[in-house]
């Protein structure tokens, strides 16, 4: 406990699960002495939480009788994102010690409401994730929550599905898992209209119905495996060679592995990749701190171009522009 304010709001949780406590005893589990407890529960009282001190041989410190912390109170999108980034944090190794990521899903799971409780279990029983990842859109809230739950209890589901060329579908789908992978969110399932296997991104699902069916999903059946599967055989519409002029090991940390290919060159880095928007790749190259020179396609130097004037625009407005 290197840190006053944590003993502080650990005094705060020990007092929480015992009904009284000797200074001796506070000071014990705290690391401190007892004129230091008496800080603490001083600057408790201070928070407006009473902290109540008996004195004499039998004395010590409680809660006051029936106080209770008022409950976490979180939207979706707080819970949401609380759960995610603690499950990122333990499944693509950037958390500390393995206990520290259990405890604090335990500890937010008992405060949160009843009616979050279940699809953020889901979230975490059906949530898979590959490496390379990078910031991309995200989809709605609920969108991704029903597709979990539906995914961990086997249930069909009705979705409303907008496609990249903006033609809108109603379908059923029995989804096998939720993968994010490369900056976007999908779900791998059987698709009911197309009666095959299929992967949509979840930012093009603008709702999600339930149905009464169920269903098994496949023997071995592995989601992330399919899903980068796919993506490398994907037809997109542009073919992009760029060559980025800057080391090749640092350049493959930053680029997904299942979407680009990259070749060592005497001037820097070849890459080659498969490309649905341009804009997209445009802002993907903008990110790296390396020059880079484009072989083809020639419409890629146009977004580029058009990324550039967004962001000079963005950096010559003023305050007072905003206000207008």
């Amino acid at each position: 406990m290197s840190h006053p304010l944590t003993r502080v709001l650990t005094l705060l949780e020990v007092l929480q699960s015992h009904a009284r406590l000797t200074g001796a005893e506070l000071a014990d589990r705290l690391g401190t002495d007892v004129r230091t407890v008496r800080r603490y529960a001083a600057h408790l009282r201070e928070l407006g939480i009473p902290v109540e001190a008996e004195r004499g041989r039998y004395g010590g410190y409680r809660l006051a009788r029936g106080y209770r912390l008022p409950p976490l109170v979180l939207t979706n999108d707080e819970a949401l994102a609380v759960v995610l980034g603690l499950l990122a944090a333990e499944r693509l190794g950037m958390g500390t010690a393995a206990p520290a990521t259990a405890g604090a899903l335990a500890k937010i799971e008992r405060v949160l409401p009843h009616g979050l409780r279940e699809p953020l279990a889901a979230m975490q029983d059906t949530l898979s994730f590959t490496a390379g990842v990078v910031i991309g859109q995200a989809p709605g809230t609920g969108v991704l929550l029903a597709l979990a739950q539906a995914s961990r209890a086997r249930k069909t589901v009705g979705i409303s599905h907008r496609s990249w060329r903006e033609e809108h579908t109603d379908r059923d789908i029995d989804p096998y898992g939720v993968v994010f992978h490369a900056g976007r969110w999908y779900v791998v399932g059987h698709d009911h209209l197309r009666d095959s296997l299929r992967t949509f991104r979840i930012d093009r699902i603008t709702a999600v119905t339930s149905r009464a069916g169920g269903f098994t999903a496949p023997d071995g059946f592995d989601p992330v495996a399919h899903l980068t599967s796919t993506l490398a055989q994907a037809p997109y519409p542009w073919q992009v060679e760029v060559t980025i002029h800057g080391p090749l090991d640092q350049i493959a940390r930053r680029l997904p592995g299942s979407a680009v290919a990259l070749t060592a060159q005497p001037t820097g880095v070849l890459m080659h990749a498969r490309a649905e928007r341009l804009d997209g790749m445009a802002h993907l190259l903008a990110s790296l701190e390396w020059p880079f020179t484009i072989h083809q396609p020639e419409e890629l130097r146009q977004a580029i171009r058009d990324l550039a004037a967004q962001l000079t625009e963005s950096a010559e407005r003023t305050p007072r522009e905003t206000l207008r």
